[in-house]
């Protein structure tokens, strides 16, 4: 990741693969939800939860740390799963940092008057490079809960693509110390554009 940007990023931004309709969001589950999930093209069958927060990411590389280049225990596969723009920066518009913070929020009971009524969360956690080793610029963690999931998993979705083999192509190269190779395997991650609002919403750097 830090191999492909020449100029400094913002301290904190969402980057991501996306078109004009589409943002792929990253998650990693264990065969039985993983593998039917990629058949149907959907999260909506069991045992994936309704009920349980769930956590997206659109960086992969922070994925990869997550699961450890899907080799960690109940994440043996990772999903990219292209959900529409319109459902993402809805998220985007319920979302409230996991944490107060001064300057996003007046006060303290602004902060979790929000908590309380909207159901995303956002965690902005340290940007990882091929190593798995943090950079100096945070990445978008989104946490859906309530009637976010329910639009995710409905609404939202548009496709789901088990990516484990790759993901395990990639790991395989930087093993054998061919980085450049893993590097042109990697997904090409660009600066998501916000509105002024929803970057202030967000917390954001740029």
């Amino acid at each position: 990741m830090s191999d492909t940007i020449s100029s400094p990023v913002p301290y904190r931004q969402i980057r991501g693969l996306y078109d004009d309709e589409t943002i792929t969001v990253y998650q990693a589950f264990a065969r039985e939800i993983a593998v039917p999930a990629a058949r149907t093209g959907s999260l909506a069958c069991a045992p994936f939860s309704l009920d349980c927060m769930t956590w997206v990411k659109p960086s992969f590389l922070w994925m990869m740390y997550r699961s450890g280049w899907a080799t960690k225990p109940q994440q043996e596969h990772v999903l990219a799963i292209r959900i529409s723009r319109t459902g993402f920066e809805k998220a985007l518009a319920h979302a409230v940092l996991s944490h107060f913070e001064e300057g996003t929020y007046p006060d303290h009971a602004t902060w979790e008057a929000m908590r309380d009524a909207d159901p995303v969360r956002v965690q902005w956690d340290p940007e990882r490079d091929l190593s798995l080793q943090p950079l100096g610029w945070r990445c978008l963690q989104l946490g859906l809960a309530r009637w976010a999931t329910r639009e995710y998993v409905h609404e939202w979705v548009v496709g789901v693509e088990d990516i484990t083999e790759r993901v395990r192509a990639v790991y395989e190269l930087l093993r054998g110390g061919r980085r450049a190779e893993a590097l042109v395997s990697l997904p090409f991650e660009r600066a998501y554009p916000l509105s002024p609002t929803l970057s202030r919403r967000l917390g954001t750097s740029g």
